[in-house]
């Protein structure tokens, strides 16, 4: 069941689930807030769980040439966003987690509005920008797009986030992923591959931060090298580190259980 809430021009989906702290899970790209929902389904006996569908996504549909305005390509947009929908909540105070792309809205938040948080959590996500490497590749993926269309791309990147075992025993999972891809406008995939590439580096967001951050890392994750999210642990004060051997980049679809019992404990000693 969702709710909708309007925010500079846009028709924003969300929903709530559970009574108590507040956790705000945040989606990646190619994807909406449907890959937390049987996390969240874990979570809601004993939180209240906010989901969100970022612009573009899920039911959060945005006419095209609202899709084309500029704030939409920067991460630091969507941060905002959020903030937004908190104050439309008035909640002032949470955690806050997100997946890959949810975990570079998660630190731009963090920068911005770091006071409402009580720990945050990067799920498969890092603190680092792009190298000039991935950059070229998200620009490559951009052409793509225009070439041959969001649902296209989408089946040729989603299968490798995978783990092997995974794609083998649950390949109808990742078809219903992949299918949901038609729904995706390109400019909206396009927005979010220049929002990855033109963001800056948030590692001083980790140094400097005084509340509990959570990592979960998959040793297999093709996305987030596993060198990376090891160095950023090591940043913070107070980190909670979870790495799923043979793990992907998404093990919340994969393994739900185990993320919510991951996110659970960081959220009993985040609100203590």
């Amino acid at each position: 069941m969702r709710d909708f809430f309007e925010y500079d021009d846009l028709h924003i989906a969300y929903a709530q689930k559970g009574s108590g702290n507040v956790v705000v899970l945040i989606h990646g790209f190619g994807e909406d807030s449907n890959v937390w929902q049987d996390v969240a389904d874990v979570l809601k006996g004993n939180f209240k769980v906010i989901l969100i569908d970022l612009p573009g996504s899920g039911q959060s549909v945005v006419p095209t040439n609202i899709l084309r305005k500029e704030n939409l390509s920067r991460i630091d947009y969507y941060a905002t966003l959020i903030h937004g929908l908190l104050q439309h909540l008035k909640i002032d105070s949470c955690v806050m987690l997100g997946h890959s792309m949810g975990g570079y809205i998660t630190l731009s938040f963090v920068e911005k509005y770091g006071h409402l948080l009580k720990g945050y959590g990067l799920v498969h996500s890092t603190a680092y920008a792009d190298s000039d490497e991935k950059k070229a590749n998200r620009q490559r993926g951009i052409e793509m797009m225009d070439t041959y269309g969001s649902y296209a791309f989408l089946k040729t990147t989603i299968p490798n986030l995978f783990s092997s075992e995974f794609k083998q025993t649950k390949s109808e999972v990742i078809d219903a992923l992949i299918y949901a891809g038609k729904n995706f406008e390109v400019v909206a995939l396009q927005n979010y591959y220049r929002a990855m590439m033109n963001r800056l580096d948030k590692t001083a967001v980790l140094v400097s931060s005084n509340v509990p951050v959570l990592f979960i890392i998959g040793t297999d994750d093709v996305a987030i090298p596993l060198k990376d999210s090891l160095e950023q642990t090591h940043m913070p004060n107070c980190t909670y580190i979870h790495v799923l051997e043979n793990g992907g980049h998404m093990n919340m679809i994969e393994n739900p259980n185990m993320i919510a019992g991951f996110i659970h404990v960081f959220l009993k000693d985040s609100f203590l």
